[in-house]
């Protein structure tokens, strides 16, 4: 009988996981709440069980072990890395303790640890719900000095992470933090500027090796969306062996030991401070696509070797050893040899009429794939977390620069139409805004102020005036805009390239009003534009 093993999660996240397992020559047992789930087929067996569900997926581990020769547990790009941990503890298998996972999985208990071990972390302050007015009294609240961040203790994906800007935004992000947490807890913690970046790491055997390192790229405030992110990194090395040693410090003060370890964390003023470590392999691309190209390194696979309690030897051939003083493991690193990018790209709000060009993007040089995440039919929003981005596209080069514009270049050929007569739609291109989040949404342009209230006179002035049907928008730019044609919206195209791609999509387009084209497209970039045209 084969060695067997339990991964939890059959969405696309898990696909590297599933095809590392088949590679390993393993049968392959997938568990997940969702029956409709992206990679089931590819998986040999499938169970329906909440993967919140902790003893039930220990109770089926356990049953599996029994009789089905099942060696490991295992997961990546999911909240569960605990129930991993506690379901492979039960089954006497090697790795992270179930302890260690619940200090990496519940931001409260490791902001404690990181405090203790006097690891570099925000300073916080854990609001529960039911003693919400307690915590936060008047006496507190005037007593923070603003920005702070606020996020529920036990999410991913930036999931109710928001900025608090001053003490008026505060309770309703509070609010919103605690509807994502799953126990009713969240911290609100300082807010510490900087660059930031996402750190794999595989341990094992008193080891610490660093098996990516990407520059994050975050937008939107007061949200912390990411729209992507390049590997290797660009900073120094001194930079980056301090941010490696914080990981590594961080790790260790939580009791992480055997297993996938991934840090969120920033270069500020005060330098490194960790954001979060979880007991995985990271989300969003990067372990199971962009590191993979950029170095020849089946990342999953040896994480999976790992938690068989075998030795990874593919990864032990091609690491090199960092020496670094007075860190709590035996430091290594995998070099990439290449540069790999992954860009998001995202809509304005409303409902998807018909999702364009995704072909076209995916014949671009450079381009390795293409992951679009909406479809005709479905409601889209403007993001304020990293799930509502409607899709991402991952490019491999030789260069930082070449993978960059591959990416880049995709993502400003998908267009997504939105259905006409959407209410939601409406209100983002009056821009409507919530008091609470001040100027978010932004506008798709984001115009020098003089040149703002340039255009905005200037429409004024031609409020009456009508582009004739057939006519070419960009014989009709608004003289204000000339000088600004090389500005760029969230999807990367500039203003010349929005014109010129309007042009050529949308020739018929009936007459329209001069004032509400142009301010729909500076408003809402290339999908404004056709959705207030015939």
């Amino acid at each position: 009988m084969k060695d067997s093993i339990l991964i939890l999660g059959a969405g696309t996240m898990q696909r590297p996981a599933i095809l590392a397992a088949r590679k390993l020559g393993l049968e392959i047992y997938v568990v997940d709440g969702n029956p409709q789930a992206a990679c089931i087929q590819d998986a040999d067996h499938f169970e329906q069980i909440d993967l919140k569900n902790r003893d039930e997926i220990a109770s089926y581990a356990q049953s599996l072990a029994g009789c089905m020769n099942l060696k490991a547990v295992f997961t990546a790009g999911t909240d569960f890395s605990a129930n991993v941990a506690y379901a492979a503890e039960k089954c006497g298998f090697p790795g992270h303790s179930y302890a260690a996972a619940v200090n990496a999985s519940d931001k409260a208990l490791m902001r404690q640890c990181f405090r203790n071990a006097r690891v570099p972390s925000p300073h916080f302050i854990l609001i529960e719900k039911k003693y919400l007015k307690n915590t936060l009294t008047a006496q507190v609240v005037n007593g923070l000095k603003f920005p702070y961040v606020v996020k529920p203790v036990d999410n991913m994906g930036a999931r109710g992470c928001r900025m608090v800007r001053n003490k008026d935004e505060l309770f309703a992000a509070v609010d919103e933090a605690l509807k994502y947490s799953r126990s009713g807890r969240a911290l609100l913690e300082e807010y510490l500027e900087g660059p930031e970046f996402s750190i794999d790491a595989l341990m094992y055997d008193g080891t610490f090796t660093i098996t990516g390192f990407a520059d994050r790229h975050i937008y939107f405030e007061p949200y912390f969306v990411e729209l992507g992110h390049t590997m290797p990194t660009n900073i120094s090395y001194q930079q980056y062996v301090e941010l490696v040693t914080a990981f590594a410090r961080g790790a260790k003060s939580l009791g992480l030991s055997r297993g996938a370890a991934k840090a969120d964390i920033k270069w500020t003023k005060k330098g490194p401070v960790i954001g979060e470590i979880a007991a995985r392999l990271s989300g969003g691309y990067m372990s199971g696509w962009t590191f993979p190209y950029s170095s020849d390194l089946n990342l999953t696979e040896q994480a999976i070797e790992i938690a068989l309690g075998r030795r990874p030897f593919a990864l032990e051939s091609y690491r090199f050893p960092l020496a670094i003083q007075d860190a709590p493991f035996q430091m290594y690193a995998y070099n990439s040899s290449r540069s790999s990018a992954e860009r998001a790209w995202i809509s304005i709000p409303g409902r998807v009429k018909e999702v364009l060009h995704t072909a076209d993007a995916a014949k671009i040089s450079g381009v390795r794939d293409i992951f679009p995440r909406v479809k005709p039919g479905d409601r889209v929003v403007f993001p304020r977390n990293n799930v509502e981005k409607c899709g991402n596209v991952i490019s491999v080069a030789a260069t930082r620069e070449e993978a960059v514009k591959a990416a880049e270049e995709a993502v400003k050929c998908v267009t997504i139409v939105l259905e006409k007569g959407n209410p939601e739609t409406d209100d983002f291109l009056r821009m409507k805004r919530a008091k609470e989040e001040g100027l978010f949404p932004p506008e798709a342009f984001q115009l020098p102020k003089e040149v703002d209230r340039a255009f905005n006179f200037e429409l004024d002035c031609e409020s009456d005036r009508k582009i004739g049907e057939f006519d070419l928008i960009s014989n009709n730019v608004p003289s204000s805009l000339q000088n600004c044609m090389d500005i760029r919206d969230w999807n990367n195209l500039s203003l010349f390239e929005t014109i010129e791609k309007f042009d050529k999509m949308n020739l018929n387009h009936g007459e329209l009003n001069y004032k509400k084209f142009w301010l729909a497209l500076i408003r809402g970039g290339i999908q404004g534009a056709l959705y207030v045209s015939k």
